[in-house]
């Protein structure tokens, strides 16, 4: 059976995809990676760390969420065997908001804490919001360190993997949300502009898409992965064609 790796948001918990992986789960395999919570791990260490739970038997999809598109898409600039798909979800290749860099020192001294929920809520939910979607954010955040999410804030500003995206042979499916107030159009468009294989779709949701909409969302990401894997098979076959077609 195919699986789909999902790679979670900034709170590296996996907690807030529930939702979505149980829609998923019908037709395949969700794999949600967690991050550790008390180890301050740039985007390189994080890498390193995803790649051990990657699939070895099965054919995969891997999905990036937000912070971790640029996860996705260094690994899949150097597949293991077994991707055939890559999902980013209101993601970026480098920061998102570059006019932020000049303020990076200022990370170590703002506030990070669970309590602050109802303020950021509205930039993450935008008119979506809910008694439900905030408490499931709470919980989240509620359990990892303050250091842990500084450290990923400043791994954002600091992250460009825009060069590794001509390096990916795999299809790609960008799923982008209209009420997005996190990541700007600007990031998709970079994106396109450096890959040839790239279907975007996009949804009447906030920047958390897959967990406002997640039936929506796993139907798109389901068609995905099966079409995948139909591409896959076809070249598969074709390639033992054309080595039997060599033998004697």
């Amino acid at each position: 059976m195919i699986a789909v790796v999902l790679l979670p948001g900034m709170d590296g918990t996996g907690e807030l995809f529930a939702e979505f992986a149980r829609s998923l789960q019908e037709d395949v395999t969700p794999i949600i990676v967690k991050y550790p919570e008390h180890e301050s791990l740039g985007y390189e260490e994080l890498e390193t760390h995803v790649r051990r739970f990657l699939p070895s038997d099965q054919p995969f999809v891997l999905l990036g969420e937000s912070f971790s598109g640029p996860i996705a898409i260094s690994i899949a600039s150097s597949p293991p065997p077994g991707l055939i798909g890559l999902v980013l979800c209101c993601t970026f290749a480098s920061a998102p908001h570059s006019w932020f860099r000049p303020l990076r020192g200022l990370i170590g001294i703002m506030p990070m804490s669970s309590k602050l929920t109802a303020l950021i809520a509205p930039f993450l939910f935008g008119k979506f919001s809910s008694g439900v979607h905030r408490r499931s954010l709470q919980n989240a955040l509620s359990k990892v360190p303050a250091s842990t999410l500084r450290r990923r804030m400043r791994a954002v500003l600091d992250i460009d993997v825009s060069g590794k995206l001509s390096k990916i042979q795999t299809p790609i499916l960008y799923l982008q949300a209209a009420d997005d107030r996190i990541v700007p159009m600007l990031s998709l468009k970079c994106i396109s502009n450096q890959t040839t294989d790239l279907v975007v779709v996009t949804l009447q949701a906030p920047h958390l898409l897959l967990q406002v909409i997640p039936s929506e969302a796993a139907t798109i990401v389901k068609k995905f992965t099966l079409k995948a894997v139909v591409t896959f098979n076809t070249a598969v076959n074709a390639e033992t064609q054309r080595a039997a077609a060599l033998l004697p």
